[in-house]
């Protein structure tokens, strides 16, 4: 059994304000998203000058942060939220779904896109490679935060986590930092580099994480609100698949497409 490192949330305090690794994760994921976007618009001939990445991440900003409360809310503790309707306001209580910060994405995406006439897809390709690093750098602070811990397990490198009781558990934050973040880098990046038709990236991502994280929820403690759903599966697996729907109908109409010319 490996130690729980036991780090503070908190990195200081400047006076009543507290800053958060949690929020500087958040911080540095949209700081890694801005130059990993202008190096791949770059590399991919996307037309989208400095003050169009500043301005795009600025949609994307507002995407993560609507879609991801809206979509916990929605997918999570909606009847807590009916119940005290003020507390949707309360981010500071945390409560983020990635699946609805994704869908808050696609659609900031798809307007700026239409507003400034870049191809959608090519777009989509950048983004979702760039999305990895804050992916990743996320699950890391929830590792720190000593939140959305795993089962429980007898393997060497389980962990008591503060809050989940005397058992040692699966670390499950850093299998998906390592699979959504590194490993879902590494294949995008590899794909962009290879300059593959527009669309693949953008889809590959959708069958990726939508497996990964299918997988990663075996090992991770389902919402104490909700628990296991339909066929023991938990709400994270339910959105995944979906998601590994859409990637690989989208991945099919492109080798139609492509075969068709």
């Amino acid at each position: 059994m490996l130690t729980y490192p036991h780090i503070d949330p908190v990195i200081f305090h400047v006076g009543p304000l507290a800053v958060r690794w949690y929020g500087l994760m958040y911080l540095l994921g949209f700081g890694a998203a801005y130059l990993l976007i202008r190096h791949l618009s770059r590399l991919r001939d996307l037309p989208l000058s400095k003050d169009g990445v500043s301005d795009l991440l600025f949609y994307l900003v507002l995407g993560v942060v609507l879609g991801g409360r809206l979509g916990y809310i929605l997918f999570y503790n909606l009847g807590q939220y009916l119940s005290h309707p003020l507390e949707v306001f309360a981010v500071w209580q945390g409560g983020m779904s990635f699946h609805g910060g994704l869908l808050g994405v696609v659609a900031a995406t798809v307007i700026f896109c239409r507003r400034r006439k870049l191809p959608i897809l090519l777009t989509g390709d950048i983004l979702v490679t760039s999305a990895t690093i804050g992916l990743g750098l996320g699950r890391l602070g929830n590792f720190i935060n000593a939140e959305l811990w795993g089962r429980v397990t007898d393997l060497p490198w389980g962990m008591v986590f503060p809050g989940g009781g005397p058992l040692p558990r699966h670390p499950s934050q850093l299998y998906e930092a390592v699979l959504e973040g590194l490993l879902l880098f590494l294949i995008l990046y590899l794909l962009n580099r290879r300059k593959v038709a527009e669309g693949v990236p953008f889809f590959c991502f959708f069958v990726c994480y939508g497996l990964f994280r299918f997988l990663v929820e075996f090992v991770r403690q389902p919402d104490s609100q909700l628990g296991f759903l339909w066929g023991g599966a938990t709400m994270g697996q339910l959105l995944s698949l979906p998601m590994i729907l859409f990637g690989v109908v989208g991945l099919f109409c492109l080798q139609r497409r492509e075969g068709s010319r």
